[in-house]
Order: structure tokens, then C-alpha cells, then sequence
């Protein structure tokens, strides 16, 4: 006779099992695979699981988002992803609090409540427009301005890049999604089919770049991605080796690039979810 359902029970169990299979096998990788960067030294392993998962994007999820991107009004693509984003800075707002930044969490609450109240529950950003700025802020970041150290560089299947530490974070960034208390189930099933497909469908252009200009996409993605994760843990004031002023903008861009390429934690959530509704509904 428990009227609200555990979200432990009934929302991560199956994730919880993609999660223990990960962080296994990069355990026991750790011996066996070796790499001259130290920043990856499951660098074998990563590369095949890099390959998988550009091959499960390319089979599945890119012609997907293609048919999305023509058929769905610009408008429309904007709403879903200021809805899932109105939903996302409730964590952020946490986040912050936990980081000690009260004011940035000040606004992100200030945001949500103006945004589901006048902007028809998060579909229009009126926050943005009334000047209140948005955050992006997740439980990796907040243990890395706690001072722990990202770990090694992980590719996880289907959701890509991550550290040892962002997928320490993971579960709690899974709890932190209202989105994942949405019942019934297949709605939330639904919803973040159509998150993961809005969020790749934005990425189109970003990635076919890629394609065409990365000698070496694996490495591009791999140090892209580590030293925009660390610029966001010291919010963009991270000290910056000494380096000529050429490298120092090649930097820049390779980091950006990548950030367009490299979905937010929610979206990850989202993957997970997706990916595990049909044995969830088996179940």
C-alpha cells in the first residue's frame, strides 16, 4: 500500500545493469589494455566501443534524426528542447547549490518557475529573453569542483564519452531527471526517444564536419571532450598550460567543435531509458 512507487525499483534497475556491466568491464580492461596516452589507458577497448557506437548512430540513430530535422517544424524542435531544458535546470539549480554558487542556483530555480509558469510549462524560453542566464551544471562537474580527479577517459556503449568520474556521477544524474519520474511509462519511454533524437538531430551538421575534417575522429572527440568537461568543472577559468598562441585557439575550436558533438547528461539519461524500454516492458 505504498502510493508513490520507488524510483529506485521502478525507474533504474535496468539502467543500473548497463551501468554495473560498464564500470565492470573497464575494470577488468585496466590490466590488459594499455596506451601512450595517460589521460586513456583503455585506449584498445575504447576504440572498439567508439566504432560500435558510430556504427549503431550511423545504422540507426543519424538516418533517424534526418527524417526528424525535414519533417518537423523548426518551432517545434525548438519547444522540445526548451522543455527538456526547463526540466534540466532543476538539476543544474542543485548542482550549484552544492558547488556553493547560491546565486547561480537562485536564477536557475527563478528560471524554471517563470519559464512553467508563462512559457506553457517550459516550451518557451522567456527566461533567457527576460535576461536570466542558463546553466549547465551536473553531478561530475560538482565532484570535480569538489576536487576528484576525472579518472581515465571511458566509452560507454551507446552513450559514448565519459570519464571514471562522470560515470561514477551517473546515477545520480539519472535520479535528478524529473523527466524520469514520468508516468505512465511509456510516455517517458516516448519522451526521451524524442529528446535523444531532437538532441542528435542538432548535432547533424556538427558531425558531418567532423567527418570531413578529423584525421583521427577517436582522438579528436577523446581530448575535445576531456578538456571541455574540465573547462566546465572550473567554469571556463581553468589554468591553461603555456602554449603558443596558434595552439592555444587550435584548443579553443577542437573544444568547441567537440562540445557540439558530446550529449548533455540528460540526454544521456535519455539514451539509457530508450534504450532499455522494451526489456522494461518485458519485464
Amino acid at each position: 500500500m505504498n502510493p508513490l512507487p520507488s524510483p529506485r525499483l521502478t525507474l533504474v534497475s535496468p539502467r543500473r545493469w548497463l551501468y554495473c556491466i560498464a564500470l565492470l568491464l573497464a575494470a577488468n580492461l585496466t590490466g590488459c589494455a594499455t596506451s601512450g596516452n595517460p589521460r586513456d589507458p583503455l585506449e584498445g577497448y575504447n576504440r572498439a566501443m567508439f566504432t560500435f557506437n558510430d556504427t549503431v548512430d550511423k545504422v540507426a540513430l543519424k538516418p533517424v534524426a534526418k527524417v526528424y530535422q525535414a519533417v518537423t517544424p523548426s518551432f517545434a524542435q525548438t519547444a522540445v528542447g526548451n522543455f527538456f531544458g526547463n526540466l534540466g535546470d532543476l538539476w543544474t539549480a542543485v548542482n550549484n547549490l552544492l558547488q556553493g554558487k547560491v546565486n547561480d542556483a537562485m536564477t536557475d530555480v527563478t528560471r524554471v518557475a517563470m519559464n512553467s509558469t508563462f512559457g506553457l510549462a517550459g516550451v518557451i524560453d522567456i527566461a533567457s529573453d527576460a535576461g536570466l542566464p542558463k546553466h549547465k551544471e551536473d553531478f561530475g562537474q560538482t565532484l570535480g569542483k569538489w576536487g576528484i580527479a576525472p579518472g581515465p577517459y571511458i566509452v560507454l556503449p551507446l552513450l559514448g564519452p565519459s570519464t571514471l568520474r562522470d560515470t561514477v556521477a551517473f546515477p545520480l544524474d539519472f535520479a535528478g531527471d524529473p523527466w524520469n519520474y514520468k508516468k505512465p511509462d511509456r510516455a517517458r519511454y516516448a519522451g526521451n526517444v524524442l529528446r535523444v533524437v531532437d538532441q542528435r538531430s542538432g548535432l547533424l551538421d556538427a558531425s558531418n564536419l567532423l567527418e570531413e575534417a578529423a584525421l583521427d575522429r577517436y582522438e579528436f572527440i577523446r581530448d575535445g571532450f576531456l578538456q571541455r568537461r574540465e573547462s566546465k568543472v572550473f567554469d571556463g577559468e581553468m589554468p591553461q598550460p603555456k602554449s603558443s598562441k596558434g595552439e592555444g585557439e587550435s584548443a579553443t575550436k577542437e573544444a568547441a567543435t567537440v562540445g557540439a558533438l558530446t550529449a548533455e547528461p540528460e540526454v544521456t539519461v535519455a539514451a539509457v531509458d530508450a534504450a532499455s524500454a522494451a526489456s522494461a516492458e518485458e519485464k
